[in-house]
């Protein structure tokens, strides 16, 4: 689809190379059509891309109204489910920003927003590598405890003040934590004979509001990207804020490790390892349940001589004996993590209570979090 358009070029404070004409385009899938270069709003110059997702894209750009400072520009397809999705964020991001103008909750920050040619845009505060990206291009190596236990305090921090403002975020991640900063310091292992990175500095954010969702709004039936998926969601039992504790255990275990702790994409394959990592699945959550297909006679229908079987038993093993040194603190980890993967949402560790935990001690300062303000209206 083509659309006539008029762009400024800008470099630096002035428009000093004229005016180009050309036609905005769409690519088939919706994507915007873009180089470097190019000028939005006669204001946000492209850079580069920084990522890609079923979303749209996100472009590094220099904001020319804020001093050509450097700035992530989220931009959307061109269709219409992916744009009401970006009007929800948005709203969303909205109220944060209304409640935390200061942004001291560790929430993505939006700048600005606008409709360009039918592609919703958002712009944030440039950010840099995810917790993943930054693990995936370091071979997967795991974060050390200390650093495990100072973004796990973040994370808590910025999901407890969405759920003290009446919000689910719905799709926590490693993807969607990243890091404010991600330079990092090399060393060399001689016996893997491979460079390996530990980065400097673990301040983080939490991006991607696109799912999340606020008490009073339609609940979806099933949310979350599979691998932190809880297991009232994966029972269609009905979920609030506590699937958001789940996902942050799973996604703390996966910092500790290097990998998923649940890597499955079949649901009875996921109770499975659920119940060889946790135990049984309780007999409450069984009798509930629509997903009667799953179970036989009030236990879960699982036979351990198939390959998926095998499979469960060699990959999965009861939590403490993922336990990578026996010194307290590595102990009290685990027992945070218990307290986040409560099968029973009621019975789930409450992200105040996280934030209180033992294991947190040495980085619980001034950090304390001010007020549950209510920003569902």
């Amino acid at each position: 689809m083509y659309r006539s358009h008029v762009t400024v070029c800008v470099s630096g404070q002035q428009s000093n190379c004229g005016v180009r004409a050309w036609a905005v385009k769409d690519d088939e899938e919706g994507h915007l059509i873009y180089r470097t270069g190019d000028v939005l709003q006669d204001r946000y110059e492209i850079v580069g891309t920084l990522g890609e997702g079923t979303f749209g894209k996100v472009v590094e750009c220099v904001d020319h109204r804020r001093g050509g400072c450097h700035i992530a520009l989220k931009i959307i397809k061109n269709v219409e489910k992916y744009k009401e999705a970006a009007r929800l964020e948005i709203n969303v991001l909205e109220k944060i920003n209304q409640k935390d103008p200061e942004n001291k909750n560790l929430c993505v920050q939006m700048l600005d927003w606008f409709d360009y040619h039918g592609h919703m845009c958002i712009s944030f505060e440039l950010l840099a590598l995810s917790t993943f990206d930054f693990m995936k291009e370091n071979h997967y190596l795991p974060y050390s405890i200390s650093q495990v236990r100072h973004m796990a305090y973040q994370i808590c921090l910025a999901v407890k003040f969405l759920h003290d403002n009446r919000l689910t975020h719905t799709d926590l991640k490693p993807e969607n934590i990243l890091f404010v900063n991600s330079d990092y310091t090399v060393t060399y292992n001689t016996e893997k004979k491979r460079d390996e990175r530990c980065v400097l500095n673990t301040a983080v954010r939490l991006v991607d509001f696109g799912s999340a969702t606020f008490d009073h709004e339609h609940h979806s039936t099933i949310v979350s990207t599979r691998h932190y998926r809880a297991p009232e969601v994966i029972l269609e039992l009905g979920w609030s804020q506590p699937c958001d504790v789940w996902s942050i255990g799973c996604i703390l275990f996966e910092f500790y490790r290097g990998y998923t702790l649940f890597q499955t994409h079949d649901n009875r394959e996921h109770l499975a390892m659920m119940e060889r990592v946790h135990g049984p699945v309780p007999s409450r959550m069984i009798r509930k349940t629509r997903k009667q297909k799953y179970f036989y006679r009030g236990r879960l229908d699982w036979d351990e001589s198939t390959s998926a079987g095998r499979y469960v038993r060699e990959n999965c093993r009861p939590l403490r004996r993922y336990v990578m040194c026996e010194t307290e603190e590595h102990h009290l980890f685990f027992d945070l993590l218990e307290g986040l993967l409560e099968y029973e949402p009621d019975r789930r560790l409450s992200l105040s209570a996280a934030l209180r935990h033992p294991f947190f001690s040495p980085v619980r300062d001034a950090e304390h979090f001010s007020g549950a303000r209510d920003i569902s209206r």
